[in-house]
């Protein structure tokens, strides 16, 4: 039994787990809103039944109260053509009372119309307060609803983000760097190593240069006191 309750159990975290994955916050919220405004649209067409009984039972009271005082009118006619002896006072007397039975018949009717009238205004006040409800709801769910896009829209460029920065490897980047440093500096070391290679030899061509120099210009004096000694001048 126990290892059945187990795998149950398992079961049961895997299904929850599966939904969480398949839930989606904004279109769970977006088919909320719908379910919402159909239910709306039904309180709206109750509220529009229920009024419009409100106003038929409303003309039915007031009807039936016209009626009633009709034949309270024609009782009172009746009575008077008696009196005048117009007409029999027996079937004067029938006639009233026929007239005062119906007058009692329609304003029963009038009553319970009005009766009923009542009921459905207080109907009418609980889905009118239904349906601001609904609509207060529905506004609140569309503001939550843009909210959570924008929040959607924030969270998703911020993960793509960290994402792109987790992804840096850091470690990898310094020893790049600390590389390529320690490349120039043995770039820059050669470089001037190469310019007192070069500043040395050219020290030394210009020694040897003076030297020849020198060399040279005793020859030179030697070929001039030559020359005076050849022609007497000396």
């Amino acid at each position: 039994m126990n290892l059945f309750n187990r795998i149950f159990k398992i079961g049961q975290a895997e299904a929850h787990s599966a939904v969480n994955q398949l839930e989606d916050p904004i279109k769970m919220t977006e088919q909320g809103l719908r379910d919402l405004r159909q239910d709306l649209d039904k309180a709206l067409h109750a509220l529009a039944e229920v009024k419009a009984l409100t106003i038929r039972s409303r003309n039915d009271a007031e009807t039936e109260r016209s009626r009633a005082l009709d034949y309270e009118n024609k009782a009172v006619l009746l009575l008077q053509k008696a009196h005048r002896q117009e007409l029999e006072p027996a079937e004067a007397d029938r006639l009233a009372t026929e007239a005062l039975l119906k007058k009692n018949q329609h304003e029963t009717q009038s009553s319970r119309a009005a009766q009923d009238q009542e009921k459905f205004e207080t109907s009418a006040q609980q889905l009118s307060q239904n349906v601001q409800q609904l609509k207060q709801t529905i506004s609140q769910w569309d503001n939550e609803l843009k909210t959570l896009k924008a929040r959607v829209t924030v969270s998703t460029a911020t993960k793509t983000i960290n994402q792109q920065l987790a992804q840096l490897d850091a470690s990898g980047t310094v020893t790049l760097l600390e590389r390529m440093k320690e490349k120039v500096a043995t770039e820059e070391a050669l470089a001037e190593s190469y310019g007192q290679i070069a500043l040395e030899s050219r020290t030394l061509d210009q020694e040897i240069d003076k030297a020849l120099h020198l060399h040279g210009a005793g020859q030179v004096c030697e070929d001039l006191k030559a020359l005076k000694s050849k022609l007497g001048l000396e």
